[in-house]
Protein backbone atom coordinates (compact mmCIF):
# COMPACT_ATOMS: atom_id res chain seq x y z
CA UNK A 1 0.00 0.00 0.00
CA UNK A 2 1.58 3.41 -0.97
CA UNK A 3 0.40 6.37 1.25
CA UNK A 4 1.14 9.83 -0.22
CA UNK A 5 -0.57 11.47 2.57
CA UNK A 6 2.61 13.68 3.55
CA UNK A 7 2.07 17.13 1.78
CA UNK A 8 4.89 18.91 0.15
CA UNK A 9 5.84 22.66 0.35
CA UNK A 10 4.08 23.47 -2.91
CA UNK A 11 0.39 25.52 -2.99
CA UNK A 12 -1.74 23.21 -1.19
CA UNK A 13 -5.50 24.63 -0.75
CA UNK A 14 -7.73 24.29 2.71
CA UNK A 15 -10.53 26.01 3.89
CA UNK A 16 -13.10 26.30 6.66
CA UNK A 17 -16.51 25.20 5.56
CA UNK A 18 -19.95 26.89 6.86
CA UNK A 19 -23.46 28.76 6.13
CA UNK A 20 -22.63 31.90 7.53
CA UNK A 21 -18.61 31.61 7.55
CA UNK A 22 -17.70 35.02 6.52
CA UNK A 23 -16.95 36.18 10.22
CA UNK A 24 -14.55 33.03 10.40
CA UNK A 25 -11.24 33.85 12.25
CA UNK A 26 -9.78 30.78 10.94
CA UNK A 27 -7.92 32.23 7.65
CA UNK A 28 -6.50 34.67 9.82
CA UNK A 29 -5.11 32.03 11.78
CA UNK A 30 -4.35 29.42 9.22
CA UNK A 31 -2.75 32.00 7.14
CA UNK A 32 -0.06 33.27 9.88
CA UNK A 33 0.73 29.68 10.83
CA UNK A 34 1.33 28.90 7.26
CA UNK A 35 3.76 32.11 6.38
CA UNK A 36 5.57 31.16 9.51
CA UNK A 37 5.87 27.89 8.20
CA UNK A 38 7.45 28.78 4.32
CA UNK A 39 4.60 26.89 3.41
CA UNK A 40 3.01 28.58 -0.04
CA UNK A 41 -0.73 27.28 1.07
CA UNK A 42 -4.14 28.96 1.10
CA UNK A 43 -6.85 28.79 3.39
CA UNK A 44 -10.23 30.36 2.63
CA UNK A 45 -13.36 30.73 4.72
CA UNK A 46 -16.66 29.13 1.54
CA UNK A 47 -19.93 29.63 2.31
CA UNK A 48 -21.35 25.95 1.98
CA UNK A 49 -24.64 24.83 3.29
CA UNK A 50 -25.29 20.96 4.95
CA UNK A 51 -27.12 20.30 1.58
CA UNK A 52 -24.42 20.82 -0.55
CA UNK A 53 -21.45 19.45 1.30
CA UNK A 54 -21.01 15.92 -0.50
CA UNK A 55 -20.40 17.93 -3.78
CA UNK A 56 -18.43 20.13 -2.76
CA UNK A 57 -16.07 17.43 -1.00
CA UNK A 58 -16.27 15.55 -4.32
CA UNK A 59 -15.19 18.41 -6.37
CA UNK A 60 -11.96 18.75 -4.74
CA UNK A 61 -8.65 18.56 -6.78
CA UNK A 62 -5.63 17.24 -5.85
CA UNK A 63 -4.67 20.24 -4.91
CA UNK A 64 -6.70 20.50 -1.71
CA UNK A 65 -5.46 19.01 1.53
CA UNK A 66 -8.10 19.19 3.65
CA UNK A 67 -10.76 21.45 5.77
CA UNK A 68 -11.64 22.96 8.26
CA UNK A 69 -15.82 22.68 9.72
CA UNK A 70 -18.38 24.41 11.90
CA UNK A 71 -21.84 23.22 13.09
CA UNK A 72 -23.75 21.41 11.43
CA UNK A 73 -21.46 20.05 8.85
CA UNK A 74 -19.36 18.67 11.90
CA UNK A 75 -22.48 15.78 12.22
CA UNK A 76 -23.15 15.72 8.54
CA UNK A 77 -19.68 14.93 7.14
CA UNK A 78 -19.64 11.63 8.84
CA UNK A 79 -20.64 9.57 5.63
CA UNK A 80 -18.10 10.97 3.49
CA UNK A 81 -15.43 9.95 5.88
CA UNK A 82 -12.68 6.89 5.39
CA UNK A 83 -11.92 7.14 8.74
CA UNK A 84 -12.37 9.19 12.38
CA UNK A 85 -10.20 9.45 15.55
CA UNK A 86 -11.21 8.79 18.79
CA UNK A 87 -12.44 12.00 19.84
CA UNK A 88 -14.25 12.17 16.84
CA UNK A 89 -16.05 8.80 17.49
CA UNK A 90 -17.13 10.20 21.33
CA UNK A 91 -18.14 13.41 20.27
CA UNK A 92 -20.11 12.58 17.09
CA UNK A 93 -18.61 15.92 15.53
CA UNK A 94 -15.44 16.17 13.12
CA UNK A 95 -14.36 19.63 12.68
CA UNK A 96 -11.20 18.47 10.51
CA UNK A 97 -10.61 16.73 7.43
CA UNK A 98 -7.41 15.66 5.65
CA UNK A 99 -7.25 13.78 2.46
CA UNK A 100 -5.06 11.87 1.48
CA UNK A 101 -3.52 9.38 -1.57
CA UNK A 102 -3.72 5.64 -0.92
CA UNK A 103 -3.08 3.26 -3.83
CA UNK A 104 -4.41 6.45 -6.46
CA UNK A 105 -7.59 6.68 -3.93
CA UNK A 106 -8.43 9.84 -2.41
CA UNK A 107 -8.62 9.00 1.41
CA UNK A 108 -10.98 11.17 3.75
CA UNK A 109 -9.40 11.26 7.42
CA UNK A 110 -11.70 12.93 10.05
CA UNK A 111 -10.35 14.79 13.30
CA UNK A 112 -11.73 16.39 16.48
CA UNK A 113 -9.60 19.25 16.97
CA UNK A 114 -12.19 20.80 19.78
CA UNK A 115 -11.43 18.95 22.69
CA UNK A 116 -7.41 19.34 22.10
CA UNK A 117 -8.79 23.16 21.65
CA UNK A 118 -10.74 23.00 25.26
CA UNK A 119 -7.95 21.13 27.05
CA UNK A 120 -4.34 23.43 25.80
CA UNK A 121 -6.75 26.37 26.66
CA UNK A 122 -7.08 25.27 29.88
CA UNK A 123 -3.31 24.23 30.79
CA UNK A 124 -2.20 27.38 29.80
CA UNK A 125 -3.68 28.74 32.61
CA UNK A 126 -2.25 25.53 34.73
CA UNK A 127 -5.67 23.76 34.58
CA UNK A 128 -4.70 20.54 34.32
CA UNK A 129 -7.54 18.53 36.66
CA UNK A 130 -10.83 18.88 37.22
CA UNK A 131 -12.79 16.40 39.29
CA UNK A 132 -16.49 18.09 38.85
CA UNK A 133 -17.16 20.22 35.73
CA UNK A 134 -20.09 22.34 35.24
CA UNK A 135 -20.97 22.54 31.49
CA UNK A 136 -23.36 25.38 30.54
CA UNK A 137 -25.36 24.52 27.78
CA UNK A 138 -26.52 20.85 25.49
CA UNK A 139 -25.50 22.03 21.94
CA UNK A 140 -22.89 20.88 19.76
CA UNK A 141 -19.96 22.21 21.38
CA UNK A 142 -21.07 21.00 24.71
CA UNK A 143 -20.21 17.13 24.02
CA UNK A 144 -16.39 18.46 23.37
CA UNK A 145 -16.68 19.85 26.58
CA UNK A 146 -17.69 17.13 28.29
CA UNK A 147 -15.27 14.82 26.59
CA UNK A 148 -12.18 17.32 27.62
CA UNK A 149 -13.93 17.37 31.30
CA UNK A 150 -13.18 13.42 31.18
CA UNK A 151 -9.73 14.19 29.63
CA UNK A 152 -8.86 16.43 32.88
CA UNK A 153 -10.05 13.67 35.43
CA UNK A 154 -13.58 14.84 35.81
CA UNK A 155 -15.16 12.25 37.69
CA UNK A 156 -18.29 14.14 37.62
CA UNK A 157 -19.90 16.21 34.84
CA UNK A 158 -23.13 18.22 35.05
CA UNK A 159 -24.50 20.07 32.32
CA UNK A 160 -27.23 22.47 32.47
CA UNK A 161 -29.29 23.14 29.91
CA UNK A 162 -32.32 25.35 29.30
CA UNK A 163 -33.84 22.24 27.54
CA UNK A 164 -32.44 19.32 29.43
CA UNK A 165 -34.51 17.15 27.49
CA UNK A 166 -32.69 17.68 24.43
CA UNK A 167 -29.07 16.57 25.98
CA UNK A 168 -29.92 12.48 26.27
CA UNK A 169 -26.99 12.32 23.91
CA UNK A 170 -24.53 13.84 26.25
CA UNK A 171 -25.49 10.82 28.71
CA UNK A 172 -24.42 8.61 26.66
CA UNK A 173 -21.16 10.63 25.56
CA UNK A 174 -20.18 11.44 29.23
CA UNK A 175 -20.31 7.21 29.92
CA UNK A 176 -18.38 6.30 26.59
CA UNK A 177 -16.00 8.63 27.95
CA UNK A 178 -15.34 7.25 31.49
CA UNK A 179 -17.07 9.77 33.40
CA UNK A 180 -20.50 9.73 35.65
CA UNK A 181 -23.46 12.80 34.51
CA UNK A 182 -26.18 14.72 35.31
CA UNK A 183 -28.59 17.04 33.52
CA UNK A 184 -29.89 20.34 35.28
CA UNK A 185 -32.23 22.52 33.68
CA UNK A 186 -30.41 25.96 34.21
CA UNK A 187 -32.08 27.57 36.87
CA UNK A 188 -30.69 29.56 40.02
CA UNK A 189 -31.48 26.42 41.67
CA UNK A 190 -29.48 24.06 39.60
CA UNK A 191 -26.86 26.73 40.20
CA UNK A 192 -26.40 26.89 43.67
CA UNK A 193 -26.53 22.84 44.42
CA UNK A 194 -23.41 22.07 41.32
CA UNK A 195 -20.25 22.30 43.21
CA UNK A 196 -17.93 22.39 40.04
CA UNK A 197 -14.00 23.74 40.39
CA UNK A 198 -14.30 24.13 36.56
CA UNK A 199 -17.21 25.64 34.86
CA UNK A 200 -16.85 25.46 30.52
CA UNK A 201 -19.24 27.46 29.26
CA UNK A 202 -20.77 26.84 25.34
CA UNK A 203 -23.61 29.31 25.43
CA UNK A 204 -23.51 32.24 23.02
CA UNK A 205 -21.48 35.24 24.28
CA UNK A 206 -24.13 37.36 25.25
CA UNK A 207 -26.80 34.82 26.70
CA UNK A 208 -29.26 35.74 29.31
CA UNK A 209 -27.95 33.18 31.92
CA UNK A 210 -25.31 35.42 32.66
CA UNK A 211 -28.26 37.44 34.61
CA UNK A 212 -28.70 33.97 36.49
CA UNK A 213 -25.66 33.90 37.53
CA UNK A 214 -25.53 36.95 38.98
CA UNK A 215 -27.34 35.82 42.03
CA UNK A 216 -25.39 32.77 42.28
CA UNK A 217 -22.33 32.15 44.01
CA UNK A 218 -21.00 29.51 41.60
CA UNK A 219 -18.47 32.47 39.79
CA UNK A 220 -16.77 32.66 43.32
CA UNK A 221 -16.44 28.87 43.20
CA UNK A 222 -15.25 28.02 40.13
CA UNK A 223 -12.87 28.67 37.25
CA UNK A 224 -14.29 29.20 33.99
CA UNK A 225 -13.58 28.70 30.18
CA UNK A 226 -16.22 30.78 27.89
CA UNK A 227 -15.73 29.73 23.76
CA UNK A 228 -17.43 33.04 23.46
CA UNK A 229 -14.74 35.62 22.54
CA UNK A 230 -16.42 38.37 21.14
CA UNK A 231 -16.92 40.75 22.25
CA UNK A 232 -14.98 40.20 25.59
CA UNK A 233 -15.41 39.73 27.99
CA UNK A 234 -18.53 37.89 27.27
CA UNK A 235 -21.25 38.37 29.44
CA UNK A 236 -20.46 35.27 31.61
CA UNK A 237 -16.62 36.28 31.74
CA UNK A 238 -17.89 39.86 33.05
CA UNK A 239 -19.66 38.38 35.99
CA UNK A 240 -16.43 35.98 36.77
CA UNK A 241 -14.24 38.88 36.72
CA UNK A 242 -15.68 40.34 40.00
CA UNK A 243 -14.14 37.22 41.64
CA UNK A 244 -10.71 36.04 42.39
CA UNK A 245 -11.12 32.42 39.80
CA UNK A 246 -9.32 31.97 36.54
CA UNK A 247 -10.99 33.35 33.51
CA UNK A 248 -10.39 31.99 29.97
CA UNK A 249 -11.70 33.59 26.87
CA UNK A 250 -12.93 30.96 24.24
CA UNK A 251 -10.31 32.48 21.47
CA UNK A 252 -7.34 30.31 23.39
CA UNK A 253 -9.63 27.70 22.96
CA UNK A 254 -9.97 28.61 19.18
CA UNK A 255 -6.38 29.40 18.51
CA UNK A 256 -5.55 25.69 20.12
CA UNK A 257 -7.71 24.11 18.28
CA UNK A 258 -6.55 25.84 15.18
CA UNK A 259 -3.06 24.81 16.08
CA UNK A 260 -3.60 21.21 16.26
CA UNK A 261 -5.39 21.21 13.04
CA UNK A 262 -2.76 22.89 11.71
CA UNK A 263 -0.28 19.61 12.91
CA UNK A 264 -2.93 17.31 11.22
CA UNK A 265 -2.72 19.19 7.82
CA UNK A 266 1.31 19.47 7.87
CA UNK A 267 2.02 16.51 9.87
CA UNK A 268 -0.88 13.74 9.19
CA UNK A 269 -0.78 13.66 13.14
CA UNK A 270 -2.32 15.67 15.59
CA UNK A 271 0.24 15.09 18.46
CA UNK A 272 2.96 15.27 16.76
CA UNK A 273 4.21 18.88 17.19
CA UNK A 274 4.83 21.63 14.30
CA UNK A 275 8.49 22.31 13.09
CA UNK A 276 9.76 25.81 15.90
CA UNK A 277 5.51 25.05 17.12
CA UNK A 278 6.22 28.37 19.62
CA UNK A 279 6.98 30.88 16.75
CA UNK A 280 3.92 29.24 14.99
CA UNK A 281 1.50 30.21 18.17
CA UNK A 282 2.68 33.18 18.87
CA UNK A 283 2.17 34.73 14.69
CA UNK A 284 -1.52 33.02 15.23
CA UNK A 285 -1.82 34.78 18.42
CA UNK A 286 -0.13 37.76 16.74
CA UNK A 287 -2.96 37.71 13.62
CA UNK A 288 -5.58 38.08 16.42
CA UNK A 289 -4.23 40.71 18.90
CA UNK A 290 -7.13 43.41 18.18
CA UNK A 291 -9.72 40.75 19.46
CA UNK A 292 -7.82 40.61 23.23
CA UNK A 293 -9.52 42.23 25.69
CA UNK A 294 -9.69 42.70 29.34
CA UNK A 295 -11.40 40.50 32.05
CA UNK A 296 -8.85 37.55 31.06
CA UNK A 297 -6.61 35.98 34.61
Amino acid sequence: MTDSSMPTATARRLAVLGSPIAHSLSPRLHAAAYAALGLDWHYDAIDVAEDDLAAFVAGRGDEWLGLSLTMPLKHSIRPLLDSRDELSVLTGATNTVRFARVDGERRLDGFNTDVGGIVRALAEKSIVHARHVAVLGAGATAASAVVAAALLGAEHVSVLARSPEKADELVQIAHAAGTSIAILPLTVASLDIVDASLVISTLPGTAEPAVLLSDSTLPARSDLLDVAYHPWPSALGAVWSASDRTVVSGLRMLIHQALVQIRIFVNADPALSLPDESAVLAAMESSVDDLDGPGER
